[in-house]
């Protein structure tokens, strides 16, 4: 197994505990109402990605495990889009269409519009 594997599978762990830590903390303030831990970490995955896609990017350097522990590692293990399904599939099954139809929309908007945000600012810093 090479190093890249070692980094993405450290960064992988550091991610999910970070991402168990949101839920637990927007659980505990928010209820269980909404799936909030899930489209908070999609959202701020998505603006850190954004962040790191520039700066590498723009700045270079890092190496190639450095990065990987970065993206696929962390952020990989900390964004989720498999809970993000099954967080839909139990609105669904619930029958609860305007929260799904709302959380479809605004964690794709979201997350997609904080990866543009996070570039924006590292072009605007550089």
């Amino acid at each position: 197994m090479g190093s890249g594997y070692l980094a993405v599978f450290i960064g992988g762990g550091l991610g999910a505990a970070l991402r168990h830590g949101v839920n637990r903390a927007s659980l505990a303030y928010l209820g269980p109402a909404f799936p909030y831990g899930t489209l908070s970490v999609n959202v701020i995955g998505g603006l850190m990605m954004g962040v790191l896609a520039e700066l590498f990017l723009v700045k270079g350097g890092g190496s190639q495990d450095f990065r990987l522990f970065l993206t696929t590692g962390v952020l990989g293990g900390f964004t989720t889009f498999s809970a993000f399904s099954l967080d839909a599939a139990l609105m669904w099954q619930r029958s609860d269409y305007v929260a799904l139809a709302s959380y479809i929309v605004v964690s794709v908007l979201l997350s997609i519009s904080a990866l543009f945000v996070g570039m924006a600012a590292v072009r605007g810093l550089t």
